[in-house]
């Protein structure tokens, strides 16, 4: 069996732990990655509270200590060419697709920021496509998706994976479609174009693709970053790319107030980033449940919370004021959301749900580094209006 695993994006928040997680078990990695990641924090002036070790340096500890990784700089937006190389070279069974700008608020920033995502994300994940459909229909696409392509509204329900059953009324026959994009950001927007790519690629050349319309991701620890500083993963707190509940740790654990945006009545999907991790995992060793000319969508995601239950946790814990701020954002004040998860609780998926334990945990993370906690990044997010 082929257990090569190629990471496009496999320097960033979801990218490195499952690298890592992955060469665990026994997977040869070849992470690709052009770091811009990194240089967006330069250009930003935000940092992650845990410092990010030189990728040189991230590669050789995870050599040793982990397994068969390697890192080569590729651009998959930009080369397409230097992108079609290594797959030719590397010949990987799975190529995992994280190489997308994942932040709705970076996205929102200007019309500078609206481009750059567009371009980054669409592009790439056309190039992908096209040089599979070229040198190996065979490569089986795990790509990270979003919850958000669904919007957050329970209109139809309970939200199902991926399609939804409708009777069409003209002549009362069943049919399955795509379930319907609603995004709530340009970011979101990409990954419901992304979504397109994939229908046309898997049913033209019936490459074999699993998009994984994931939750919002908390906790930044892995069974893996754990063992050495130098596998530290990221922890992003700012208002752009710092997901609610680390943000609200961060806050907590520094003398700041738990700032909810607007009514905090907005319910969204959750899942740690060890489950990120199994769940790569999962899919890339389930590809034979793909069906040919169809796209496999699986709901990554564990629990649904408020922003103001998680809110009242935090502060019930810690002690944290909560203060109501106005929203930045564009979207309903409260909803209603109801998930279906079945494919990877199926597949042995063993959720990690927040609790105290695993809250503790990530407070601890956060108080080993209060001297790079910056008050003025943690409201920093754009207006969407």
């Amino acid at each position: 069996m082929n257990k090569r695993v190629m990471v496009l994006g496999g320097d960033g928040f979801c990218g490195w732990p499952t690298s890592l997680h992955l060469a665990n078990h026994g997977y040869e990695i070849l992470i690709v990655d052009n770091l811009s990641r990194r240089r967006i924090d330069e250009e930003a002036g935000t940092l992650s509270l845990t410092p990010i070790s030189h990728i040189d340096e991230r590669i050789e500890c995870a050599r040793k200590l982990i397994g068969n990784v390697s890192f080569s700089y590729c651009d998959v937006n930009k080369d397409p060419l230097k992108l079609r190389s290594l797959i030719s070279d590397f010949r990987p069974s799975t190529i995992v697709h994280f190489a997308e700008q994942r932040s709705a608020p970076y996205s929102m920033i200007d019309d500078d920021k609206r481009r750059f995502t567009v371009d980054n994300n669409i592009n790439g994940t056309h190039n992908l496509c096209s040089a599979i459909s070229d040198i190996d229909q065979s490569i089986h696409i795990v790509h990270l998706g979003t919850m958000g392509v669904y919007g957050y509204n329970d209109a139809f329900g309970i939200i199902p994976e991926g399609y939804l059953d409708i009777t069409v009324n003209q002549t009362s026959e069943k049919s399955k479609i795509l379930y319907p994009a609603n995004p709530g950001s340009v970011y979101h927007m990409t990954k419901c174009l992304d979504q397109i790519i994939f229908q046309f690629y898997a049913k033209n050349w019936g490459i074999k693709i699993t998009d994984l319309h994931q939750g919002i991701v908390w906790g930044a620890v892995t069974e893996e970053t754990i063992k050495d500083p130098i596998l530290a993963n990221r922890f992003d707190y700012d208002g752009i790319y710092g997901t609610v509940l680390n943000r609200f740790i961060a806050q907590s654990q520094n003398n700041h107030n738990l700032t909810v945006y607007g009514t905090g009545g907005q319910q969204r999907a959750f899942i740690h980033i060890q489950n990120t991790t199994d769940c790569i995992r999962i899919a890339t060793e389930t590809s034979g449940n793909v069906t040919p000319g169809q796209v496999r969508i699986m709901n990554q995601v564990t629990e649904v919370f408020s922003v103001m239950e998680l809110a009242k946790i935090v502060s019930k814990l810690t002690g944290a004021n909560i203060e109501m701020i106005d929203n930045p954002r564009n979207e309903l004040a409260d909803n209603n959301l109801m998930v279906s998860n079945e494919q990877f609780l199926d597949h042995g998926l063993k959720p990690k749900k927040l609790n105290d334990h695993l809250l503790e945990d990530l407070m601890f993370t956060v108080s080993c580094f209060e001297e790079r906690f910056d008050d003025a990044k943690v409201l920093n997010s754009p207006s969407w209006r």
